[in-house]
């Protein structure tokens, strides 16, 4: 398969072959199951604290002849603590176990849980080679974000020196991606208590944009919506295929394929 390389003007700078990591067979099953992974692997744990609902003195007698005991005077065995004392009779209420105010959890979330999942090396790779091939379909990246005309295409290498946001925008704009950076502009308000855990919006996810190093352009594209940009060599199946579905925007800077191939990476 040959690609047109274009510069930030939409201009054709040449072609090129693109390497055998791009024809391999889409696999959704296997893009999914390596995405799971991936996103189990970056799971915060979280749980109560262990002695929570337990961090007291509550402790009551159950022996016959012991002072403050509640053998022999028709109390359950639930555990106690003393409130106020007059002579040889208590005001206590429950305390400590699952059925009482205050107690703890019976079975709460515990953070010491582990989350993460395993994938065998060769899954993996393949599964991101499948991602690659899925990318460069226009049918499939079609059917959920807004291509251009040309696409598919790799841009000349000299975007990756790009600093500014405003440059940025003019280049993707220029490459044809006008609509879809408008698309990337829609945000609405998630239903349910998310809101309340600092994620309100829902955002769109728009093109990848892949380099052979890390660069200026990282940084510059950080106040686009929906705009990423990886080093080739940090590439992933769940960058790839967001949301495990196969399918996105993916731009390759010609320096980033020729990396992709001198290193056989993912192969």
């Amino acid at each position: 398969m040959k690609l047109q390389i274009v510069n930030a003007k939409n201009e054709k700078k040449g072609e090129k072959e693109m390497p055998s990591q791009f024809s391999e067979v889409v696999r959704a099953d296997l893009i999914k199951r390596a995405v799971l992974v991936i996103q189990a692997n970056t799971r915060q744990p979280y749980g109560t604290f262990p002695r929570a609902g337990q961090r007291h003195s509550a402790y009551v007698s159950k022996r016959r002849n012991s002072y403050r005991t509640t053998y022999g005077i028709g109390q359950s065995r639930t555990p106690r603590k003393v409130m106020s004392v007059r002579g040889q009779r208590f005001n206590w209420v429950g305390a400590e176990v699952p059925q009482t105010v205050g107690g703890r959890k019976a079975h709460p979330p515990k953070a010491s849980k582990e989350w993460g999942q395993k994938l065998n090396k060769k899954e993996r790779r393949k599964a991101i080679r499948s991602a690659l091939s899925a990318n460069m379909d226009k049918k499939l990246v079609g059917a959920k974000q807004k291509v251009p005309d040309s696409y598919p295409y790799l841009i000349e290498s000299g975007v990756e020196e790009l600093s500014k946001t405003k440059e940025i925008l003019s280049m993707l704009i220029g490459i044809g991606l006008e609509k879809e950076l408008e698309r990337c502009q829609e945000k609405k308000i998630r239903a349910g208590k998310g809101k309340m855990r600092g994620r309100k919006y829902k955002k769109k996810v728009g093109p990848l944009i892949v380099v052979s190093k890390s660069c200026k352009l990282q940084k510059g594209a950080d106040n686009i919506p929906g705009i990423e940009v990886v080093t080739v060599k940090k590439v992933n199946t769940a960058l790839l295929a967001p949301g495990a579905t196969p399918g996105r925007i993916t731009l390759f800077t010609d320096k980033s394929i020729e990396v992709l191939e001198k290193e056989k990476l993912f192969m």
